[in-house]
Formats: C-alpha cells, structure tokens, sequence
C-alpha cells in the first residue's frame, strides 16, 4: 500500500498539479481551507470537483476565520480593490494574505498527525509567483522543523514543494504530461461565475499557457 499524504488543495492551478504529482507516489488526503476570500464559493466547487476526479482516501474542508477578520488582504477585504495592473516585482502584492501558508500548514501537520500521513504538499511556487514571502523554500524548511519539533516523537512529516523551482509554463506543461483536469479548477482572484481574464492570478494562469503552447480551458471575461 502506498504511504499516506496530505495534500493542500485549494482548487487552482497549481494546487491541481501538485495532487497529480502527489498521486504518483502517495495515497491522498485533500485538505481545503475556507477563509473568507472572495471567490471562496467557487474555489470550494473547485475542490469537490478534483476530488471527484482524483478520488481521495480522506478529504477534509475547514475554515480559518481569523485570517478574515484580521484582514490586511484584497483578497479578505473588499474594501481593498484587486488590483488589474501588472504586480510591482519590488512590493509584496495587496493580494498577500499574511501568513496564510502558516496557518494551512499548521491544520495540515494537525490532520497528518492524527491520520498518520508521512508528508504535506503544498503548491507553493518562488519562480512565477507574487512575491509573497510564505512561499518560498526557506520558509517551508523552517516549517517542517517546526513540525518536527512540535509533534509526537515518533511522527515525522515532511513537507513537499514539487513545484518551488518551476516557472508557470513549466507547471502547465508538468500537469497537461501528467494528465491534470485543467477544466475543473479556478485561479481568478476576483470572479466566481467567469474568470476575469484581468487579476494578478488570471494574467499569470493565460500567460503560462500561452508560453506553454496550450490552450486554457476555462473561459475568460478578458483575455489581456
């Protein structure tokens, strides 16, 4: 029998890649995080639909209402606009959620514990990505320490980032070889019915496809 994973699955792009790499190896255990952000209703959709596809052994939604209410984000605070313009490579973006990797992946090493998982994957990506500072490797090396000092003595989990080093078109490339059901996920930052086509996250999504030489499959409001 394959060992156990816990896999943070939000329902986007990358998070569905990274379920297909970890289903190569791993028994699955999806895990999604509601925190009051904007298209949190579709991304939950999202989510229910790839486990439908991937078939998890255990699958998980729970919510971190802190993360809401302490705000900070454009992504928990609609009176924080999101922004439409290209990211400012020099400025962490509004839509940074602070700490929120810190928080998944705390309830993840929880779930873990208790189920008796040997790793966490998380689709965080430090190549094509925002700036944001929980996503880079240093950061998840920290973590997986903390874990390992915070749990049972004989619990040893580690955290999985296959895809830290890829650019975006190299992770479409990753999961369109691995067979990754592009069609049932969501990436827009803003929309819930049809993807803007103008946020930080849908012009990363388009251009990575377009420089993979694929088509998306998801229809798009605008396709700047």
């Amino acid at each position: 029998m394959k060992p156990l994973a816990v896999v943070l699955l939000s329902g986007g792009l990358d998070s569905c890649v990274t379920a297909a790499v970890a289903a190569q190896r791993y028994e699955l255990a999806f895990l999604h995080l509601k925190y009051g952000q904007r298209t949190e209703v579709r991304e939950e959709k999202a989510f229910r639909d790839l486990c439908e596809f991937f078939r998890p052994r255990h699958r998980l939604i729970t919510e971190v209402p802190a993360l809401k209410a302490i705000g900070g984000s454009a992504l928990t605070d609609s009176r924080i606009p999101v922004p439409e313009e290209e990211p400012d490579p020099s400025r962490i973006p509004v839509t940074y959620v602070p700490f929120r990797n810190g928080h998944f992946l705390a309830i993840a090493a929880s779930w873990a514990e208790v189920l008796g998982a040997e790793a966490i994957f998380i689709g965080a990506n430090q190549v094509d990505f925002s700036g944001y500072p929980d996503c880079r490797r240093r950061f998840f090396e920290a973590f997986e320490r903390a874990i390992e000092e915070g749990t049972r003595p004989e619990t040893h989990i580690r955290i999985e980032t296959p895809l830290i080093d890829l650019t975006k078109a190299e992770i479409v490339r990753l999961g369109a070889r691995l067979g990754a059901p592009f069609h049932l996920t969501w990436s827009c930052y803003q929309a819930e019915v049809v993807a803007c086509g103008r946020c930080e996250s849908c012009r990363l999504r388009l251009k990575a496809f377009a420089e993979a030489g694929l088509k998306d499959p998801l229809p798009y409001e605008s396709t700047l």
